[in-house]
């Protein structure tokens, strides 16, 4: 079974407008996925970069944001959420730039893809602090019932 995650800012493989990058307002932009699966007990958004630095020569995947234990009835994150507005319950992990919030893209250099993954999971995560992508994928593992991912476009326009 797979979840529909979908952005009414861009579409799948489109360009993610600079709003929500480091050279806009660097806010989350809008999100919006179909219900779950009835197991579904909670749902967890991984946002992240696989062409970092250089898409011709990626050496990382970059993460950008995570989400944890989002209630399975949240079906949205409007633009520029902030964690007090968050559905209760949900947890903020750590993204590469060592901060637990949304950071967006700032390719150095060419086209990235930045890959928005929602997964339905069949448990509620434990309460995990600044955790990590590889963390947070560990525990994940064995419980994933559904998942989704856009994928958004960005290049920088300005560099330096």
């Amino acid at each position: 079974m797979s979840l529909v995650l979908a952005s009414p800012a861009f579409g799948h493989q489109q360009f993610i407008p600079s709003t929500y990058t480091c050279e806009g307002s660097n806010i989350s932009p809008p999100l919006v996925w179909a219900p779950p699966p009835s197991a579904c007990k909670s749902i967890v958004l991984i946002v992240d970069d696989p062409d970092a630095p250089d898409p011709a020569a990626p050496k990382m995947t970059f993460v950008h944001w995570i989400l944890y234990n989002l209630p399975p009835v949240a079906g949205q994150l409007v633009e520029g959420i902030s964690d007090d507005q968050l559905p209760k319950g949900t947890r903020v992990g750590i993204n590469d730039r060592q901060v637990a919030r949304y950071t967006g893209p700032c390719p150095p250099i060419g086209t990235h893809r930045y890959f928005h993954k929602l997964y339905a999971l069949d448990i509620t995560l434990p309460e995990m602090g600044n955790v990590t992508k590889p963390e947070l994928l560990e525990a994940m593992q064995g419980h994933i019932l559904a998942q989704s991912e856009l994928i958004g476009l960005y290049i920088r326009k300005t560099t330096g």
